[in-house]
């Protein structure tokens, strides 16, 4: 019996630095996949900032579409038909012999 063993404590000196190696592999390749900072977050974070710049091209869109507006506007470069539109939009008037047609609000 001692010589099973004692046979048994040798082989198995020989299976502890493998199997703690083979822990850690496992160990490190699950935290480079599921971690806080693995692929699964960097995918992640990478959808979200692809989504933002979206976002940022659609306000910039939006924004050089108001300045254009805004410009049309000023005095040195004024466009009457704006500003009449404007005026009756900001003051609800029409003239009597105008039909005037609503058209829904777009929601943002």
């Amino acid at each position: 019996m001692s010589g099973l063993v004692r046979e048994i404590r040798l082989r198995a000196r020989h299976l502890i630095l493998p199997l703690f190696g083979s822990l850690a592999i496992v160990y490190f390749g699950y935290h480079a996949v599921e971690g806080d900072r693995g692929l699964t977050a960097w995918v992640a974070k990478s959808n979200e900032a692809e989504d933002a710049r979206a976002r940022v091209a659609a306000l910039r869109v939006e924004r050089e579409a108001l300045e254009h507006k805004v410009e049309r506007l000023r005095p040195e470069s004024l466009d009457l038909d704006l500003l009449d539109e404007r005026a009756r939009a900001v003051l609800n008037l029409s003239a009597p012999d105008e039909i005037v047609i609503i058209e829904p609000q777009n929601d943002r």
